[in-house]
């Protein structure tokens, strides 16, 4: 997207980034301990953080902390901390977990508890990566995640589930976060969902979204139709913006697909509709929108939406409730 004279001022030029992995987490209980990926400008102070979670997908190593390049350089060098981790559902433990670990394939619990487990230790995270302490804000914190990873957004952000084994009411909402951004996210359970996945995955038939309270963006793509999914096609993917209360905004990318135009890395063979400016255009828009909300008042998502809204072929569109 090519930016606006207004945006760009917003914009500041970007820092370095300074990316550090492993960081290991000690995690009692879990199958193996926290892998975490800290991506930081070099520059500025009072930093607000991202916690990114990953899909899942087809490659290796893109569903881990070592994926997601395209959003985490730009979240990072315009003054976001980034902390991605590897989740149990990765493919990168698939040698290491058996298969009949609790929670398997998905992990979709253990995602969310990964995410209150770096919450729980940012100052160590500050502690031991180069020339972070003393730079993070602990109380200006954001999630974000895409395709599964959106789900495990939405269990932080207020949604619930029914827990397909002993029946209780699942409430993972986490207050220290206070916006998220869903990136073609799971939409509604029941019957929008395919005889695979309800038979197979069942933690997705009772998702509920009306407690999602938390301010978030919902990105989809209007080609993304994910039959394995769902029998509703691309409109299943909004759901989380249609079916939760407001305040929220839902980012509509024409001719997008579920990769949204690549963002889980670059040129990665699994990404069906690359398209690099598309791309450019998620990474702005979201850091806009997550400017605004942990910081109320700045112009970034304004300015974002209507240098969106003046090119001669826009990329997409902006709802708003």
């Amino acid at each position: 997207m090519s930016a606006s004279p207004h945006t760009a001022d917003i914009l500041s030029s970007p820092a370095p980034v300074l990316s550090v992995s492993p960081v290991v987490l000690p995690a009692p209980g879990r199958a193996v301990d926290l892998e975490v990926r800290v991506s930081v400008p070099v520059t500025g102070s009072d930093l607000p953080v991202i916690l990114l979670s990953h899909g899942q997908g087809y490659s290796n190593n893109l569903s881990s902390l070592n994926g997601y390049a395209p959003l985490v350089n730009f979240w990072a060098a315009h003054g976001f901390v980034v902390i991605q981790p590897t989740h149990l559902s990765s493919k990168t433990l698939s040698q290491v977990l058996d298969p009949d670990t609790p929670g398997a394939p998905l992990y979709w619990r253990s995602r969310a508890e990964d995410m209150r487990r770096i919450l729980d230790r940012l100052d160590v995270i500050e502690a031991v990566v180069p020339q972070l302490q003393g730079r993070l804000n602990h109380s200006k914190v954001a999630v974000a995640g895409h395709s599964m990873g959106g789900h495990t957004a939405s269990l932080l952000l207020g949604a619930r589930l029914t827990d397909p084994d002993d029946g209780t009411e699942v409430n993972l909402a986490e207050p220290r976060i206070k916006a998220g951004v869903l990136l073609a996210a799971p939409g509604r359970g029941g019957d929008a969902l395919t005889g695979f996945v309800a038979e197979n995955w069942p933690f997705f038939s009772t998702t509920d979204f009306s407690e999602m309270k938390t301010p978030a963006l919902v990105v989809v793509g209007d080609k993304d139709d994910s039959a394995h999914l769902t029998v509703l096609g691309p409109e299943w993917h909004a759901d989380p913006y249609v079916l939760s209360p407001g305040p929220k905004s839902l980012l509509t990318l024409f001719d997008a697909e579920h990769g949204l135009g690549g963002v889980s890395g670059y040129d990665v063979a699994e990404t069906t509709d690359e398209h690099p400016e598309r791309v450019a255009t998620v990474a702005r828009l979201t850091w806009a929108y997550l400017r605004a909300e942990l910081y109320p008042g700045d112009p970034a998502w304004q300015a974002a939406r209507e240098a969106l809204t003046a090119s001669p072929n826009p990329l997409g569109r902006v709802d708003i409730k």
